[in-house]
């Protein structure tokens, strides 16, 4: 028997019972994008920095990459790696492959080259799209550089302005392929991969998730369906990577599944994204909420944005003063996504109902089984008595499985398709999740557990912070101190002192108060995928803390 590259830990009657529920479109994304295309062919797909381009345009060009791809030696079920920014060269290269019948495996440009060679190296990918200069970093000449240390890597492909490295092939050629001999779209099986997500988590390596065409534009799209007004198509804005878990929402949810429109610009800056929001007018801006906080810092308040429906924010919890100042200054509805590659999204919707009491951890929602069902295990890392344990989750967007690395199956999947989240909840009496932490974030002080996210969420409402993570730090006595990474408000002054004052004032017990202070004279740093750094401020603390030590 032949054992499945990309095996499908949910049992197959599951996937065809979503199927007939009608939570799965049942159509590989090509498909589903070419319908689109055929029912409007003038309806603009994406506006990046060149400007707009239509279904119509933007079709014609994954064929011929299509064609160019395939001319290269790309078949069904090859992976390729795309580290492009935002624009149509990323969306157009997600769609040749759909359209091929090929994985595709997206990660935002910015990654380092050992990353980039682990997940090449680990997916067996026999190509790669690269941009040729990215922000000063040469991304096609530094993996060209590396095709000597990945076997099965047949093709470099640079793309964008500029010299073509020695060692790639120009994917302004590939796009030039003849396409008059009628293109013929290979149709693969929608519970087949089309997909490799690279979640940022915390394993030594990053983990690579396969996402077949049904979960997907299924259950991801699902998840999407709710915040769009009426089923009027969205008109996205996207201020994190198409290439991070949040980003696989654009090409595979925005235009095949809904057939909106992407805005898109080639990296975040708040002064951009606001000239975006004025200039085109989204309906959706899909980001983390520091981004948030950085475009409110420089919003003048007197002239308020309007005609948005949403801003969709994922990648951390939101405080409530920023969901208040963010809905008043955007004048929309503001969602915080409950989210992860691994396969698990839950949200409010457009009308916020989350409870007004000040339950355990925080209230994200009541799961939406078109997206998944989810469940508590008090026997990982909780407290049956309380009814805390380890979020997990299964449904029509869970995904197929993890890649290059099997034992990441067995710990983080059930026999019966259960996704570990890694994440501590409880779920309330009517249906409403809550998340109470990261297993693996908690900080073990002298034997106490304490959740970062717990403080977080209390030093958020301090009137002079302006963005916060906590973080543990290595202790010799208690094995670990909580540090507070705080962005203050222009203008303010922060001790840890006033710090641990609010908390007081707030009601938390005073052993859960953070020990360390570093404040930040710019914003929280993120990653390539657009999330907040912790890896980083802990390097900072660390070596801040060695050098106290030292004098």
């Amino acid at each position: 028997m032949t054992i499945p590259r990309y095996p499908d830990l949910v049992p197959s009657s599951l996937r065809r019972a979503w199927a007939a529920e009608g939570h799965y479109p049942d159509l590989d994304l090509y498909a589903l994008f070419r319908a689109h295309r055929c029912a409007d062919p003038e309806r603009t797909a994406l506006i990046d920095r060149e400007g707009p381009l239509s279904y119509a345009q933007l079709d014609h060009r994954a064929q011929c990459l299509a064609v160019g791809l395939a001319e290269t030696g790309v078949r069904p079920g090859d992976v390729v790696g795309i580290q492009l920014p935002n624009g149509r060269d990323a969306v157009t290269a997600e769609l040749a492959l759909a359209a091929l019948g090929a994985v595709a495996l997206p990660f935002p440009v910015g990654r380092g080259g050992r990353e980039a060679l682990s997940l090449l190296g680990r997916s067996g990918a026999r190509a790669v799209i690269a941009v040729i200069e990215y922000r000063g970093v040469p991304h096609a000449r530094e993996l060209a550089g590396l095709a000597d240390e990945l076997p099965d890597l047949r093709n470099v492909i640079a793309a964008g302005p500029g010299p073509v490295p020695t060692g790639c092939l120009p994917m302004a050629e590939l796009l030039d392929a003849d396409t008059s001999s009628s293109f013929t779209p290979t149709r693969p099986d929608p519970d087949t991969a089309a997909r490799i997500l690279v979640s940022s988590g915390s394993e030594t390596e990053p983990k690579m998730v396969a996402y077949s065409h049904n979960a997907l534009a299924g259950g991801r799209g699902n998840s999407l369906a709710p915040l769009l007004r009426d089923g009027t198509p969205p008109r996205s804005l996207f201020l994190v990577p198409l290439a991070s878990a949040f980003g696989s929402s654009g090409t595979a949810v925005t235009l095949a599944r809904h057939g909106g429109t992407l805005v898109l610009l080639d990296h975040f800056s708040p002064d951009a994204a606001l000239t975006a929001i004025r200039r085109h007018r989204p309906t959706h801006v899909l980001g983390v909420p520091t981004m948030v906080r950085m475009m409110l810092e420089r919003l003048d308040q007197r002239d308020p944005l309007h005609g948005m429906t949403a801003l969709v924010l994922g990648g951390s919890p939101l405080d409530d003063a920023t969901r208040a100042e963010a809905t008043r200054a955007f004048d929309c509805a503001v969602v915080n996504l409950y989210g992860s590659a691994d396969g698990v999204h839950c949200h409010w919707g457009l009308a916020d109902g989350s409870p007004a009491d000040r339950g355990p951890g925080i209230a994200v929602g009541r799961p939406d089984p078109a997206v998944c069902e989810i469940r508590i295990d008090t026997g990982h890392g909780g407290d049956p008595s309380a009814g805390t344990g380890e979020i997990i989750a299964r449904g029509p967007m869970t995904p197929l499985c993890y890649v290059g690395d099997p034992d990441l199956n067995s710990r983080y999947r059930t026999p019966d398709g259960w996704v570990r989240t890694g994440d501590l909840g409880t779920l309330d009496a009517d249906g409403t999740l809550r998340v109470i932490g990261r297993l693996k974030d908690i900080v073990i002080r002298g034997g106490a557990n304490i959740s970062p996210a717990e403080v977080e969420s209390e030093l958020s409402s301090h009137p002079d912070i302006r963005d916060v993570m906590c973080i543990g730090v290595p202790d010799p006595l208690m094995g670990e101190r909580l540090a507070a990474c705080v962005v203050p408000k222009a203008g303010r002054a922060l001790t840890l002192e006033s710090l641990c004052a609010h908390l007081d004032t707030r009601g938390l017990e005073k052993r859960k108060n953070p020990e360390r202070l570093l404040l930040l004279a710019d914003d929280l740093p993120l990653t390539p995928a657009g999330k907040p750094d912790r890896a980083a401020l802990r390097g900072r603390l660390v070596a801040g803390l060695v050098l106290q030590q030292a004098g």
